[in-house]
C-alpha cells in the first residue's frame, strides 16, 4: 500500500491527464459501469459559537477497478474583509488542511494507497471547468476573464489553455498584490499577456470566458457585464450564480446527477449536510443543508447528450452558456487517484505501508 503525499501526486499528474480521466469516468457513470454518491456534510457546533465543525464525504467506483473515499476534516467560519464576505477553513491550526482520498481495488478489496488530496483536489476542479469550456466556449475563445487569484485560479488558467488557444488573462481580486503577483506569474508560466484589473468590471470586457474561481461565501458574477457569447464558470461564491446571472444562461451543460439511491427517487443536489444542534445559527452555515440542484430545464444539456450527438451544444457565437459538474465529485475521486497511483507506482515513488496493518482476521 502507497501512503502518497502532494508533492508525489504534482510530480506524476498533469492537468491533459485529469482532463482525460475526469471524461473516462463521465462517460462510464452514463454507461453505468460507474457509481457514485453525492457529497455528505456533518456539521457540529464548536465551542466558538462562531465556527462549525464539517466533516465531508464523498465516494465512487468503477468496474474498471476503483473505488474512492475523499474524506475531510474542516473547522469553517465565514470572514469579512477588503468588502467581500469568505469562506474559511482550517484543521488543527489555520494553514493546515485535512484532506484525504483512500483508493481500495474493486476486484479484491485490498487497500492501495492513501493520498493528500490538496493537489489532486485543484486539479480536478479546474479540469472540470476544462470539460465545459471544451464543449460550449467559443472554438476562438482567446481571452479570459477570471475572479479570483488564489490555487483555483492556477487550475483553471492552466486548464482552459489545454482545450483553448487562450492568449490574454485579466485578472481581479480585492487584494492588489495578490492579483498583481497572479498576473506576472501567468506571464512567465505560460507565456501569455496578463493583466491585473484595478476594478472586477474590467475582468468581462472583451472576454470570451469569465471564470468566478473564489472562495467567496457570496455570488460574485456581474450578470449586466457578461458580453454575448462568454462561456461562464462559476467556483464558490456560493455554489450556484445569483439568480440574474442564471436567466442570462442560454445555454446550461450539467455533466450528470449521481445514480439514484437503489429503491429510492434520483437526488440532484450537490450534498446533504446532517447537524447537531439545528436549530442554533452555528449548527448551518447560513442555514443550507443541501446545495444547489439542476436549474434551467429548458435550457439543460448533459455530457452524455452532446457526447453522443443527440444535442448540438452551442448554436451560435452569441450565446451565453454555462457549465458545471453536477453532484459526480465521488466518482472523480477514483478516476484521478486511480491514475496517480498507477503513475506512483511506475515511478517508483510515495512510502510503503504494509497492507497487513490495514486487514484483519476477524470479520467485520
Amino acid at each position: 500500500m502507497l501512503l502518497l503525499n502532494n508533492e508525489d501526486v504534482a510530480r506524476v499528474l498533469t492537468m491533459r491527464g485529469t482532463i482525460d480521466a475526469l471524461e473516462r469516468a463521465y462517460q462510464d457513470l452514463a454507461r453505468e459501469e460507474a457509481v457514485c454518491r453525492p457529497r455528505i456534510d456533518i456539521r457540529i457546533p464548536t465551542r466558538d459559537p462562531d465556527r462549525t465543525y464539517v466533516w465531508g464525504s464523498m465516494e465512487g467506483g468503477s468496474s474498471g477497478g476503483y473505488f474512492a473515499v475523499r474524506i475531510k476534516s474542516d473547522v469553517t467560519y465565514d470572514r469579512a474583509h477588503d468588502g467581500t464576505v469568505t469562506q474559511e477553513k482550517y484543521c488543527s491550526r489555520p494553514g493546515l488542511f485535512c484532506g484525504l482520498v483512500f483508493l481500495t481495488a474493486v476486484d479484491t478489496g485490498e487497500p492501495l494507497a492513501i493520498l493528500n488530496d490538496g493537489v489532486l483536489q485543484h486539479m480536478r476542479v479546474g479540469a472540470d471547468g476544462a470539460i465545459g469550456a471544451k464543449h460550449l466556449a467559443k472554438r476562438d475563445a482567446r481571452v479570459l476573464g477570471m475572479l479570483g487569484s488564489g490555487g483555483m485560479a492556477r487550475s483553471h488558467v492552466e486548464s482552459l489553455m489545454c482545450v483553448r488557444p487562450i492568449e490574454r488573462l485579466q485578472v481581479f481580486s480585492p487584494t492588489r498584490t495578490n492579483r498583481e503577483a497572479f498576473a506576472a506569474e501567468i506571464r512567465a508560466k505560460h507565456g501569455i499577456e496578463a493583466r491585473a484589473c484595478e476594478t472586477p468590471d474590467e475582468i468581462y470586457r472583451g472576454a470570451d470566458i469569465v471564470a468566478a474561481v473564489t472562495n467567496s461565501a457570496v455570488p460574485v458574477l456581474d450578470a449586466a457585464r457578461i458580453e454575448p457569447g462568454t462561456h461562464v464558470i462559476n467556483v464558490g461564491g456560493g455554489g450556484r450564480p445569483d439568480d440574474a446571472t442564471v436567466e442570462r444562461i442560454d445555454l446550461y451543460l450539467r455533466f450528470g446527477s449521481a445514480p439514484a439511491p437503489v429503491g429510492l427517487p434520483q437526488f440532484e443536489d450537490e450534498y446533504l449536510a446532517w447537524t447537531a444542534r439545528p436549530r442554533s445559527s452555528s449548527g448551518t452555515r447560513k442555514g443550507r443543508t443541501r446545495g444547489h440542484g439542476a436549474f434551467l430545464r429548458s435550457r439543460m444539456v448533459t455530457l452524455a447528450e452532446l457526447l453522443d450527438g443527440s444535442h448540438p451544444g452551442r448554436a451560435s457565437d452569441t450565446q451565453v452558456t454555462y457549465s458545471e459538474r453536477g453532484n459526480l465529485q465521488g466518482a472523480q475521486f477514483y478516476a484521478v487517484a486511480g491514475r496517480v497511483y498507477e503513475l506512483a507506482r511506475a515511478a517508483g515513488l510515495g512510502r510503503e505501508l504494509p497492507t497487513e496493518w490495514f486487514l484483519q482476521d476477524i470479520r467485520d
